[in-house]
């Protein structure tokens, strides 16, 4: 029975991590203009880029996944609960890592700037060939953590229906009419694959400060 539950939940991770992945994705690439707009020369840039990201960090991911579910739902009407999942946690994750580059440039010492134009190099290409490994490095620990805090906050998909860890606990315990030892098999779940990106995560970073010390 112990195995049988287990393997039953265990159906959910595969969503759990699409989940993850594709919106954590969409947050690394979509909050590069976010970051650019974030430090640009232009004030009205800067604050509407910093409105912008206080609004998607300031609702909570259950609404932003209704929002998009319920109301876009209806002009949008191929879009399914992973979808609309996915879409949801994206916006929010563009926001969190363009907040994770922002203090990725702040960590980079403006004189390398400086010196990439004294080598006579353009904008881009000290952004390119200086700037962004750095951010890139300095940025890793920080978005592994909330790569674990998407993946956990990526329950809140259950409440559409989506069939991640949470939606086959939930499942068993209303077919066995047990209330508890589903959920801590989500629970457990939960707490190894979280200890596991931690540990990629330690362990790249180790590697990419090995190769800067060469």
């Amino acid at each position: 029975m112990g195995s049988d539950l287990f393997l039953a939940v265990l159906k959910g991770v595969p969503t759990t991590l699409l989940l993850t992945g594709a919106s954590l994705g969409i947050g690394i690439v979509g909050g590069l203009p976010f970051v650019a707009a974030r430090v640009s020369n232009r004030r009205l840039l800067r604050a509407l880029s910093r409105s912008v990201i206080e609004v998607c960090r300031g609702i909570p991911p259950l609404v932003w996944l209704f929002i998009i579910y319920f109301g876009l739902g209806e002009s949008l009407p191929g879009i399914d609960p992973l979808q609309a999942s996915i879409v949801g946690m994206g916006v929010i994750s563009c926001a969190y890592m363009a907040e994770i580059y922002r203090g990725g440039l702040t960590a980079v010492h403006h004189g390398q700037w400086e010196a990439g134009r004294a080598l006579g190099m353009s904008g881009l290409a000290i952004v390119r060939k200086i700037i962004a490994p750095q951010v890139f490095r300095i940025s890793v620990p920080a978005t592994a953590n909330y790569g674990i805090g998407l993946f956990k906050d990526s329950s809140v998909a259950f409440t559409l229906g989506v069939q991640e860890i949470l939606f086959y606990a939930n499942q068993e315990s209303r077919t066995t009419g047990d209330a508890i030892r589903p959920f801590l098999v989500a629970a457990v779940l939960y707490i190894v694959l979280s200890t596991v990106c931690a540990v990629l995560s330690r362990s790249l970073d180790r590697r990419l400060q090995r190769r800067v010390a060469r």
